[in-house]
């Protein structure tokens, strides 16, 4: 599918959490913002500091942790307006996109769908 870009995108995650499948994770905090991004959590993995997951992806285990129930990057793409983009996976308010050579995860309201 493809995207406009109507509104500026940066991240704020230089060093974004990625992690294989069957990882183990410690699953923190559940998001809570006015943004509506429902089911996300930070998470740690070891050797990173942590970041947010769509919940879809993890595997919930007694206690606290989880495990990766596929592949996953929380890389952001920094988009401006009028780029176009082409989209893939949704997921919880968000949207992972192509630019060029570029992929990472941008906010479906930033951006609007291509005829």
């Amino acid at each position: 599918m493809k995207y406009i870009v109507t509104e500026q995108h940066r991240s704020e995650y230089p060093e974004p959490i990625s992690f294989s499948k069957g990882a183990v994770l410690a699953i923190g905090e559940r998001y809570e913002g006015k943004e509506g991004w429902d089911n996300w959590y930070f998470c740690t993995t070891p050797g990173h500091a942590g970041g947010w997951v769509p919940g879809q992806v993890i595997e919930r285990l007694p206690g606290e942790g989880g495990r990766a129930l596929e592949d996953y990057c929380a890389r952001e793409l920094d988009v401006d307006p009028g780029e176009l983009l082409e989209g893939g996976r949704q997921l919880n308010g968000w949207v992972w996109c192509h630019k060029g050579d570029l992929a990472g995860w941008v906010p479906l309201a930033v951006v609007r769908k291509q005829d």
